[in-house]
């Protein structure tokens, strides 16, 4: 295979002094680079939104959620010692949730609200730890304080020690049927945890201010965090048997299935998208290589009067192409892993060249554009990429193998 090689590399190169044949190279090769970079930079940036939007949602939702038959009185302190026998779960801490309309002026918002323990709330929502305004303490059983988020209190337009009035539906008022119920609710923190769906209709108040308000209108539950976010499926299969009769427990993946789901389904699909622009770009060297064999009739002839054999003739000309196409490859390779890294700069500058915000608040649960690179799709993209520039080299190789030297040299 030396002079194989050794032929396929010169032919390679000497094809410039072809200029329409060195042209048709250097676009085949410019598309499979371009093709791969799209791609990698495609999925990265697929695989950090999930991640993003994830982390953000992990950052209020609990990696766990056992619930509450309504109703029916519960022994929390049996539910809160099976959660425990898991040897994931690091912290638990008790809930109400409820859904409410909240009031300001003329300014009208359906939210959650959700009743936490100050004191152990943080344990289980990270987006918790830290407020942008306020201190969780300061929700206090019987103040009828909350924790609203930024994009709510936006909303809303409230200032700290606002008060917001919040309603919710009371069945069982009276003879005259639903009636709704009012308390005002005084606003003494502001989180942020960079979801827009739950920084703009989230709100927190204390437990037992929650039981007041609601009454028997709530559902009730702990919820736990992990040592590991991926451990949830196992750790709720753990945990169930050993639930008091009636409680029923949800993880992370359950609760947002659809949407991961989706996100599944959409990078499968960009992948064979794009996967087919790298090979409409592979199937440009078959044109490429059809012209080589062309202007190098005379070449195989003389090849083929020397002893060289049809599979010496296809292999010089699989590894014109096979060259021609892994240049491209490595070329998309470094492109793609560059745009992916530096992917916030390319969208600052796209913003600022054209005057339009990428992701805009309310569109997308995110405002930013995010990446992540991962090796197990390089070695998915590359691989599959050189196979496809391979591939369209077999069949004009195996033509410059059939040719009939006798033919070849007729008119030379």
């Amino acid at each position: 295979m030396f002079y194989e090689l050794q032929l396929g590399l010169r032919y390679t190169r000497a094809g410039r002094s072809t200029k329409f044949i060195s042209f048709i190279s250097a676009m085949a090769t410019a598309g499979i680079a371009l093709g791969v970079a799209a791609l990698i930079i495609v999925l990265s940036v697929m695989n950090g939104f999930q991640k993003e939007v994830r982390d953000r949602m992990l950052g209020v939702l609990s990696h766990l959620e056992v619930l509450a038959p309504a109703y029916e009185p519960v022994d929390w302190q049996a539910a809160e010692a099976a959660i425990r026998s898991s040897p994931h779960v690091q912290t638990t801490a008790p809930f109400v949730v409820g859904q409410a309309m909240a009031s300001r002026g003329d300014q009208l918002k359906g939210v959650l609200v959700r009743g936490i323990d100050p004191a152990r709330e943080p344990g289980v929502s990270p987006a918790l730890q830290t407020l942008q305004a306020g201190a969780l303490a300061d929700l206090t059983p019987g103040s009828f304080g909350m924790v609203v988020g930024r994009d709510l209190a936006g909303t809303l337009g409230l200032r700290m020690g606002d008060s917001v009035m919040l309603t919710t539906a009371d069945p069982g008022a009276g003879p005259m049927g639903v009636l709704p119920r009012m308390k005002s609710f005084r606003l003494v923190g502001i989180f942020a945890s960079g979801h827009y769906d739950y920084d703009a209709s989230l709100v927190f108040v204390d437990q037992d201010d929650a039981l007041r308000f609601f009454r028997s209108q709530s559902s009730q539950g702990l919820r736990a965090r992990l040592d590991d976010m991926q451990q949830a499926p196992v750790a709720s299969l753990q945990i169930q048997p050993a639930l008091p009769a009636g409680m029923v427990v949800r993880d992370w993946t359950f609760e947002n299935r659809n949407w991961f789901a989706a996100v599944q389904l959409e990078k499968r699909m960009m992948f064979v998208i794009l996967m087919l622009i790298i090979a409409v770009a592979a199937f440009n060297l078959v044109s490429m290589l059809v012209m080589t064999v062309m202007d190098k009739r005379a070449d195989i002839a003389i090849l083929r009067t020397l002893g060289a054999q049809s599979r010496s003739i296809m292999a010089i000309f699989v590894v014109q192409g096979a060259s021609l196409g892994f240049l491209g490859v490595v070329m998309g390779a470094a492109l793609g892993v560059l745009g992916a890294v530096n992917i916030d700069t390319i969208v600052a500058l796209v913003e600022q060249w054209f005057g339009f915000q990428v992701l805009p608040k309310g569109v997308y649960l995110i405002d930013r554009l995010p990446s992540d690179l991962r090796a197990e799709d390089l070695w998915s993209i590359l691989p599959a990429a050189f196979g496809l520039s391979l591939l369209a080299t077999l069949y004009p190789s195996w033509r410059a193998s059939r040719l009939d030297p006798a033919e070849a040299l007729r008119y030379d």
